[in-house]
């Protein structure tokens, strides 16, 4: 399980699952109105990644997140079959990329906003 941290973890968990494509893992109040949830690969695809969707706010969060997003920097970088079949997905259901594929060393990528205060990047090995 690894965190990303993030502006909202509802809005999070809806773009998550409904926009690309992981299943909810566990969805539960933990008290108080603060949501534990977690998101994972589809079946088949590396069903023990989790993704835990925490409050990006707080004394170590803020900053860390304000620095990557200035830099440009992805949060988390995912792995894809077909950037360019995923980008065309993705831009259809109005997902903003901030990077259109293209290629860099030995690999293709492409940087996209999650909605929730991350960049997050896409990557296809070459060949």
């Amino acid at each position: 399980m690894t965190s990303v941290y993030v502006d909202d973890v509802a809005k999070a968990h809806a773009f998550y699952t409904d926009v690309l494509g992981f299943e909810t893992r566990m969805h539960m109040n933990v008290g108080g109105g603060t949501l534990f949830v977690t998101v994972g690969a589809a079946e088949g695809a590396q069903p023990d990644l989790q993704l835990l969707l925490e409050p990006g706010h707080g004394p170590i969060a803020e900053p860390y997140r304000a620095a990557l997003r200035m830099a440009g920097l992805p949060c988390i970088v995912f792995s894809v079959t077909d950037l360019r079949a995923e980008y065309e997905r993705l831009s259809a259901l109005g997902v903003h990329f901030a990077q259109k594929p293209q290629k860099q060393g030995p690999m293709y990528l492409a940087i996209l906003d999650d909605t929730v205060g991350n960049w997050v990047q896409l990557t296809q090995m070459k060949g």
